[in-house]
């Protein structure tokens, strides 16, 4: 074990390396199609209440990650402002969070490259997805945010074209974006309630990644002061970005009951709009693009896995290997293989399932912050914080609230509620098996 980690990014290779986290290319090619798929137009509310809570959290996310900016991302905010019981139990949802989230993006990039090569084994390019952006992982946080910065204009364009095809070929006014139309039989009928809070616990992912930002506290030049700009910046930036190719795709799909019900919904609108030849120079646009996201997600993983190494959360052979550093690059080697191993299992299970137990781990995951971060006032623990959010407390309060309807919606709907039994357990059985040989998270300096 070296030094540690090494400051050697500025705020605008965190802000790309937390954007490409967020990924706007599985927000609309993963998680709008599968959305769609459950609810239909009522994609885009629920990606406008997803939007509005990113605010919100983004507001939780800046303060207490200014206060506390460390490798081990909220399992530092959490055992510093609650104490080691309650980091030790957000450690186990990120780390499967992570690995569930290189699974998604192994699919996603298997999902296009198979529709251009149908020959492709599906599980098998996922593997080889994670496995190649994990061996990238590994090297320097420099080249990571270089790669990052440069695959995300790849996904910039794939998202243009999406925007030219549909506004260019709507089929329907802008008021088709709040009617409640999902496919059904052989036709569109209002989606139920159930359908709806599975459907917004799912769309909570399509913004998630602007937090990317706190796990690159230690690689960060003066992270106390940048880490809660790049989070916003990073927010507004997702949302500007994403919210375009959905409206396109709703107001643009020639046929809705067959775009809700093919299996990659925004692509089979681009098929019918632009073509064939469109719809696979875009397949390997997209796939590049969550390759790029992959990427980000093994550099995030890798370093939540290595906090949890020093301080020593695991036996004490299992820690000195999970913390050590590469002695040139600086990066957690070892703690990132183990990660994109993590990752490599998660491409058996089905993606239908993997959304459901990381929609419902967010929910939990979103609502200790807002607890942490009311707490955190209270206390004067975040007292040092040298970013506060605006008009303190109502962005925690309001995101509480907006959580807890959330949560009521998804438990009403059987597979939401497997998820969030998943979810719940996790966070059980990680505080109570970390708890026995952990110390507190103090660790990881400004």
């Amino acid at each position: 074990m070296d030094g540690g980690l090494r400051r050697s990014i500025g705020p605008t290779g965190a802000f790309f390396l937390t954007v490409s986290c967020l990924s706007p290319s599985i927000a609309v090619f993963i998680v709008g199609s599968d959305v769609m798929g459950q609810v239909g137009t009522a994609v885009f509310p629920c990606f406008v209440a997803a939007a509005l809570l990113g605010l919100i959290m983004a507001c939780v996310y800046g303060e207490l990650g200014s206060a506390f900016p460390g490798a081990g991302g909220e399992y530092t905010i959490f055992a510093r402002v609650f104490g080691r019981l309650a980091g030790h139990g957000i450690v186990g949802l990120n780390l499967i969070g992570f690995s569930i989230s290189l699974a998604l993006s192994g699919h996603g990039v298997a999902t296009y490259l198979t529709a251009l090569w149908p020959g492709t084994p599906p599980q098998a390019c996922a593997a080889a997805t994670v496995a190649v952006v994990t061996g990238v992982a590994v090297l320097n946080v420099e080249v990571g945010a270089w790669v990052t910065g440069t695959f995300l204009m790849t996904e910039l364009v794939a998202l243009v074209v999406v925007c030219l095809l549909g506004f260019g070929h709507a089929a329907r006014p802008a008021s088709a974006l709040f009617e409640l139309l999902a496919g059904r039989g052989d036709g569109l009928a209002a989606p139920g309630y159930a359908a709806l809070g599975a459907a917004a616990a799912s769309s909570i992912y399509a913004f998630n990644g602007y937090g990317a930002a706190i796990f690159f506290g230690e690689d960060m030049k003066d992270p106390a002061r940048h880490t809660a700009p790049v989070i916003l910046a990073a927010l507004v930036a997702g949302v500007v970005i994403v919210m375009p190719p959905i409206a396109a795709t709703v107001l643009g799909a020639p046929d809705l009951h067959l775009a809700f019900r093919a299996p990659a919904t925004v692509m089979a609108v681009v098929r019918r709009l632009g073509g064939e030849t469109v719809a696979r120079v875009m397949s390997v646009g997209v796939a590049l693009a969550l390759f790029n996201t992959a990427v980000a997600i093994a550099l995030m993983a890798g370093r939540q896995l290595y906090a949890t190494g020093r301080d020593r959360l695991w036996p004490v052979p299992i820690s000195r290997v999970l913390a050590a550093t590469h002695r040139n690059w600086g990066s957690p080697g070892a703690a990132t293989l183990v990660m994109g191993g993590f990752g490599l299992a998660g491409t058996l299970l089905p993606e239908r399932i993997l959304l459901l137990i990381l929609g419902n781990s967010n929910v939990i995951t979103y609502a200790g912050l807002c607890i942490a971060a009311l707490w955190g006032r209270r206390s004067g623990s975040t007292e040092g914080a040298p970013w506060r959010m605006p008009a303190f407390p109502l962005p925690p309060l309001l995101g509480l609230l907006f959580l807890v309807v959330v949560a009521g919606f998804s438990l009403a709907d059987a597979a939401g509620q497997i998820g969030f039994l998943v979810s719940v357990a996790t966070l059980v059985i990680s505080a109570l098996l970390f708890s026995r040989t952990g110390s507190d998270a103090t660790r990881g300096s400004r």
